[in-house]
């Protein structure tokens, strides 16, 4: 344990647990990180990324000291957007998923304690960094065959954004940062947050093969009515294995949906907030530590 960390276990659809978490640790920021990426179905999602943040709002407000609280939400909740147009914090939310709809459900649990708590709402895009499964998954198949699949013709963009860089943003939010208020504007108490480059889904497998060292990364375009059927085979898996799997509909209908960015220009100006490193030496970093694991 981390000197001056204390380990406080619960529960953050039970609201007792919270607050007897914000009771020991006389919090003056909170930060809601907790949610669900994967499930089997949709009232998972909704207990977990909705309810969660209902009990831990709750929680907050029944303090007498209301403490900061910084809800990390996810890009999912507003949606894919148009080529060449990144999401801004004022547009209408579209989600496409049932995960990005129950963290848009969470949102709007934060935002009807907006007066009572003081909350920021952060909407981060495809985050990565050490240790991570997903990025993993993605480098394995380029370091060992020097393949790319992508999902249909792959002109989709996307945003992404190292956790070293996102926890930067956190902490600014909560020192500084816009709150969400009753009646007012579009996109005010939100913030994204992503790093400068929005290349498409094959640029980023070429990004991924610079990194492993490699001069390119064959890419393989698969038929969107394949890429639904492995989303389908995720499912009948995951619930063979009570545990869903990595690959499913629910993130195929996200990654077939279109592009995926935003801007970060609210987040620079309002926060002085910027990446520490540009999307390419990051993907270095990621593949320095990754490497070992991509070749056992």
């Amino acid at each position: 344990m981390s000197a001056g960390a204390q380990l406080v276990t619960g529960d953050v659809t039970d609201l007792v647990s919270i607050e007897r978490a914000l009771t020991v640790s006389q919090a003056t920021i909170v930060f809601h990180l907790a949610g669900l990426t994967k499930a089997l179905q949709k009232d998972d999602f909704l207990r977990v990324n909705a309810g969660g943040v209902e009990s831990v709002v709750a929680a907050c407000a029944d303090r007498t000291d209301k403490p900061v609280l910084v809800v990390v939400s996810s890009l999912a909740a507003a949606g894919p957007c148009a080529v060449g147009q990144p999401r801004i914090e004022s547009d209408a939310p579209t989600p496409v998923s049932n995960y990005g709809c129950s963290k848009l459900v969470g949102e709007q649990a934060a935002a009807r304690y907006a007066g009572v708590v003081p909350i920021t709402i952060v909407r981060p895009p495809i985050v990565f960094g050490p240790g991570d499964r997903s990025m993993r998954e993605m480098f394995r198949p380029i370091a060992r065959w020097g393949i790319h699949a992508v999902p249909g013709q792959g002109e989709q963009c996307f945003s992404l954004i190292h956790v070293a860089d996102l926890v930067k943003g956190l902490l600014l939010v909560a020192e500084k940062g816009e709150r969400l208020h009753h009646n007012g504007s579009p996109g005010q108490g939100i913030y994204f947050m992503a790093a400068d480059d929005y290349p498409t889904y094959a640029e980023l497998g070429q990004a991924m093969a610079t990194a492993l060292g490699k001069k390119r990364a064959t890419v393989i375009h698969l038929p969107r009515p394949l890429v639904k059927l492995v989303g389908l085979c995720g499912d009948a898996i995951g619930r063979i294995r009570r545990r869903p799997c990595w690959v499913n509909s629910d993130k195929i209908a996200e990654a077939l949906a279109g592009s995926w960015t935003c801007s970060s220009t609210k987040a620079r100006t309002h926060l002085g907030w910027s990446p520490a490193a540009t999307l390419a030496d990051r993907l270095h970093e990621i593949a320095n530590d990754m490497i070992g694991c991509c070749h056992d």
